[in-house]
C-alpha cells in the first residue's frame, strides 16, 4: 500500500487497512478531485495514475458519479499506450466512503483481446466455409443441367473434387486447431528419430513437389532424436514443405536442414520462392492470414496452416521463426527441445533445491 500527499483519510482504520492489503484486485482510494490517496502496488503498475493525481478523464467522470451517488458505480476505462505501458482495458467498481471514494480495478485487457480473436475466427470461419459450399452447391445445379454432356459432365465433377478437398482440409486444419487451443506444455510425448520424422513427411510431399518440377534436398546432422508428438510434428513440418512448395517457383529447389543448437533441434525448411513482405512477417502466424489471398486459394490454402504450426512448437516447448525478402524466397525454423520441457523444469526445480540445502 503506497500513501500520496497529506490529505487525511482517518476513516481508514489498521482493520480496514487489513482488509484492503488482501484485495486480489488492485484498488485505489481517491479524493473527490482526483487526488490520489492511498493506492495498491499492483494498481500503480497498471500504469492508472503516473502522478499523484487521476488524469484519464472517463476514470475521473466515474469517481465524480461514485461520490455524489449512494450505489457503487461500474464502468469501463480504456487506458492509452504510454512510454512505458501498453493500452489496456480496466473495469472500473468505485464507491464513495466517508468523503472519498473507493475504485477497486480489474484488468480486462486480455479478455477483450480474446473476444475479439473469438468474434474474427468465426466471422472468418463462415467466410471460408460459405466459399467452397456455395460453389459446391452451384457445380451440383450445372452438373444437373449438363446431363447430357459427358464433356462438361467431367470438368464440373473435376471442380467438385477440388472443392471438396479444399472443405475437408479446412475442417481438418480446424478440428487441429481445437486441439491444439491450450498453449500448455505437452504431458505425455515419445523421443523421436528426426531422420524418420523428415522421410515420412517428405513420402507425403513428394507428389506435390514432382507436380510443380521442384526438388526437394536434405542435408544437417542426422541421428538426432527430440521428444514430442509425432503426429503433431509430422503435421508441422507438412505444413512448412507444403506452403514451401506452393509458394516456390517451378524448377526450383526447397531444402530441408536439421542441426542441433543448445538443447534444441532446429529443423529449416529453406525456399527459392515469392518471399514475404516485412510489413506481413509480423501476421502470419495468426489465423486466417494471407499475404496473398488469391495465390493462397489457387493452391488450396486455409489460411491456418501456420497457426497450426506456431501452436504446435508452442505446446512442445519450442518455437517457429522465420526469415524472409521479397524476390529471394523464405527460411522457417521449428525450434524443439530434444527432451521434455517439462522433464528440464523438474531437474532445474531439483538442483535449486539441492542447492539450498
Amino acid at each position: 500500500m503506497t500513501e500520496f500527499g497529506s490529505q487525511q483519510t482517518a476513516w481508514i482504520s489498521e482493520d480496514i487497512s487489513n482488509v484492503l492489503a488482501i484485495l486480489p484486485q488492485p484498488w485505489l482510494i481517491v479524493a473527490k478531485d482526483g487526488m490520489l490517496l492511498k493506492a495498491s502496488e499492483r494498481a500503480l503498475e497498471l500504469g492508472v495514475v503516473l502522478t499523484d493525481r487521476v488524469e484519464n478523464l472517463d476514470l475521473l467522470n466515474l469517481i465524480a458519479a461514485a461520490a455524489d451517488g449512494e450505489n457503487v458505480t461500474d464502468g469501463e476505462v480504456i487506458l492509452p499506450k504510454t512510454r512505458t505501458h501498453e493500452e489496456k482495458v480496466l473495469r472500473i467498481r468505485a464507491t464513495h466512503v466517508c468523503n472519498d471514494v473507493l475504485v477497486i480495478l480489474e484488468d480486462a485487457t486480455e479478455e477483450r483481446r480474446l473476444d475479439e480473436v473469438r468474434r474474427d475466427f468465426v466471422a472468418n470461419i463462415s467466410h471460408e466455409l460459405k466459399t467452397p459450399v456455395g460453389a459446391l452447391s452451384l457445380l451440383a445445379e450445372a452438373i444437373e443441367a449438363a446431363v447430357d454432356d459427358p464433356a462438361s459432365l467431367q470438368h464440373f465433377a473435376q471442380r467438385m473434387r477440388r472443392e471438396t478437398a479444399r472443405l475437408s482440409s479446412l475442417v481438418g486444419d480446424l478440428i487441429d486447431l481445437s486441439r491444439l487451443q491450450s498453449d500448455e506444455l505437452l504431458v505425455t510425448g515419445e523421443q523421436i528419430n528426426v531422420d524418420a520424422l523428415v522421410t515420412q513427411v517428405l513420402d507425403d510431399v513428394q507428389t506435390v513437389a514432382k507436380n510443380k518440377d521442384i526438388e526437394i534436398v536434405v542435408g544437417g546432422t542426422g541421428n538426432l532424436m527430440l521428444w514430442g508428438q509425432r503426429d503433431q510434428l509430422a503435421s508441422a513440418l507438412r505444413n512448412l514443405l507444403t506452403n514451401a512448395i506452393n509458394y516456390s517457383h517451378p524448377g526450383t529447389r526447397v531444402a530441408l536442414g536439421t542441426k542441433l543448437v543448445d538443447d534444441f533441434v532446429e529443423i529449416s525448411v529453406v525456399d527459392q520462392g515469392i518471399g514475404i513482405a516485412a510489413a506481413d512477417l509480423e501476421r502470419i502466424f495468426e489465423r486466417f492470414y494471407r499475404v496473398d489471398p488469391a495465390r493462397s486459394r489457387f493452391t488450396g490454402g486455409t489460411g491456418l496452416g501456420l497457426s497450426i504450426v506456431k501452436h504446435i512448437c508452442a505446446v512442445h516447448g519450442g518455437e517457429c521463426t522465420v526469415w524472409s525478402q521479397e524476390g529471394h524466397g523464405s527460411t522457417f525454423t521449428m525450434r524443439i527441445p530434444k527432451q521434455s520441457p517439462l522433464i528440464n523444469n523438474l531437474d532445474a526445480n531439483r538442483q535449486g533445491e539441492g542447492a539450498e540445502k
